[in-house]
């Protein structure tokens, strides 16, 4: 059993090595640390290879997080990872928690596990990221269907046919897309409660709450959008047929009350063009959840070649 950690890092010269030394060697049979230095512009990439990483692949500029992330997944199953273990180089989360993280894996029971810092210890977390958290993490719970308190952890636990299955398709942050696909994809999922520490400096990736908020809001309206196309074209449909109703009533009342309609003519046209919209948006559902079936297919085949890519890779 080959456990690889992957470390997505970004300027962090000062905490890398003290997060590498801190993963306990002796969890698995074979442990290495892939360390993933998405275009540090310090000694990010030095002081990992002083500390013991096993592997290190650079970016040549910055990419951020999502990227980063897919690139070590993908080197990690190309290192021959039965589990594949995501941390970040920051030092906020305890490696030498990692065998708590991985033992529903081992045990059998799940195929993706989470470390929660709401269910765990929280050493320190700014008042507006604990909010941002709460917002996200309540509507990824909505969008995935699973229960989750903690959707943003980056302290997570894949085996390798989970791993296979994710396709990383935003280009910010990975947190929510891939839960979100792992629970369409009927991948169990688990969590575990974890010690969240104090981070020495600033966010590389929240330096805006607002921007976070943006982005992150946005991938999760793409990952449901995609894999449910209908509901959403038709939430959208519907509610332009309805406030076109509403102002269609208006229109109707007039001519009852008159006999004509000119003297509601903007109403009239504006009732027109709402339920036009809405019909159209219906129609784009329809069609949408056609391609959705198409793109089940294209992931199907999809994790098929990665698999076979894998078998002839270790035969």
């Amino acid at each position: 059993m080959k456990l690889v950690v992957m470390i997505p890092a970004y300027n962090e010269e000062k905490s890398i090595a003290s997060v590498i030394k801190e993963i306990p060697r002796n969890c698995c049979e074979e442990v290495e640390v892939l360390v993933i230095n998405d275009g540090s512009v310090d000694r990010t990439a030095q002081e990992a290879k002083k500390a013991g990483a096993d592997k290190i692949i650079s970016f040549k500029r910055n990419k951020g997080l999502a990227p980063a992330f897919k690139a070590g997944l993908q080197q990690a199953i190309e290192m021959g990872a039965d589990i594949i273990v995501n941390t970040d180089g920051d030092g906020q989360y305890n490696g030498g928690e990692i065998p708590k993280l991985i033992e529903p894996i081992l045990a059998g029971r799940a195929d993706f596990v989470l470390g929660s810092r709401t269910n765990g210890h929280i050493e320190y977390m700014p008042i507006q990221k604990k909010i941002g958290n709460k917002i996200a993490t309540f509507i990824t719970r909505m969008v995935s269907g699973f229960p989750v308190s903690d959707a943003q952890s980056g302290f997570r636990a894949f085996t390798r046919d989970c791993a296979l299955h994710l396709n990383v398709m935003a280009d910010y942050t990975y947190v929510q897309e891939t839960l979100i696909q792992a629970s369409h994809y009927r991948l169990v999922i688990e969590e575990v409660p974890i010690e969240f520490r104090r981070r020495d400096g600033h966010s590389r990736l929240i330096s805006s709450i607002w921007k976070y908020a943006k982005r992150a809001g946005g991938t999760i309206a793409r990952g449901y959008s995609d894999f449910h196309p209908l509901e959403t074209f038709f939430g959208i449909g519907i509610f332009f047929i309805f406030v076109g109703l509403i102002f269609g009533s208006r229109v109707l009342f007039g001519y009852f009350e008159t006999g004509v309609v000119s003297g509601n003519l903007p109403s009239a046209v504006l009732t027109v063009l709402l339920m036009l919209i809405g019909v159209s948006t219906m129609t784009l559902g329809i069609i949408a959840d056609t391609l959705r079936t198409q793109r089940k297919v294209q992931d199907e085949i999809l994790y098929r070649l990665k698999k076979l890519e894998y078998d002839y890779r270790n035969n």
